[in-house]
């Protein structure tokens, strides 16, 4: 089953060249997307299996990439490699993402039209097999929970929300990825009133 990690053919192409090094570094490959426009982007996303990402591993990933890239050459313009964390409104790009973030609000886009719509917000239900179910308010407002095939989608990301935020930085703390006192500060934030919020 393809994955939503390099949807182009000159994607999978870059993926199929970097995912050797990335994993002999001890990391997965998120995403890979090569942009167009006047000077192109070599956008890649890359994380630990527990999820983890230091701004210090972007640096030595960039490094390792840049010299494989750099003989394998499969860009024929110039580009600039860009290294990055996932973030925390992640892109979703592999089925097993859908069930590690069940719970959670996602975006999703699909290829062609579902039920005349290629747009789905809601909570993400989790997978059955090769579907991904979402939780989305029907005609009359009321919650259902649909399931969409995983080879129909084309993009799919977690929704920014202080439950994701909170939980995200909760995990983070557990792995002394932040300290206390950081935790607490934006903890008071996503608890104040709604009007403080930014």
């Amino acid at each position: 089953m393809p994955d939503l990690i390099a949807r182009a053919a000159m994607d999978r192409r870059i993926a199929e060249i970097i995912t050797p090094v990335l994993e002999g570094m001890g990391f997965e490959l998120v995403r890979v997307r090569l942009m167009g426009g006047k000077h192109q982007t070599l956008q890649i996303m890359a994380q630990r299996p527990d999820g983890s990402i230091e701004v210090d591993d972007c640096a030595d990933i960039s490094t390792q990439l840049s010299a494989v890239l750099d003989v394998e050459d499969p860009i024929l313009d110039a580009y600039t490699l860009e290294v990055s964390s996932p973030g925390i409104d992640r892109p979703l790009t592999r089925l097993k993402d859908f069930a590690q973030w069940e719970g959670y609000v996602a975006k999703i886009e699909t290829d062609e039209l579902i039920d005349g719509r290629r747009r789905f917000k809601g909570v993400l239900a989790g997978v059955e097999g090769d579907e991904v179910l979402i939780e989305i308010a029907d005609d009359k407002g009321e919650e259902i929970t649909i399931g969409l095939n995983f080879d129909w989608l084309a993009e799919a990301k977690l929704v920014l929300t202080d439950a994701l935020i909170r939980d995200v930085l909760r995990a983070r703390k557990s792995a002394g990825q932040i300290d206390e006192r950081d935790f607490d500060e934006i903890e008071t934030v996503l608890d104040g009133p709604e009007e403080e919020k930014t």
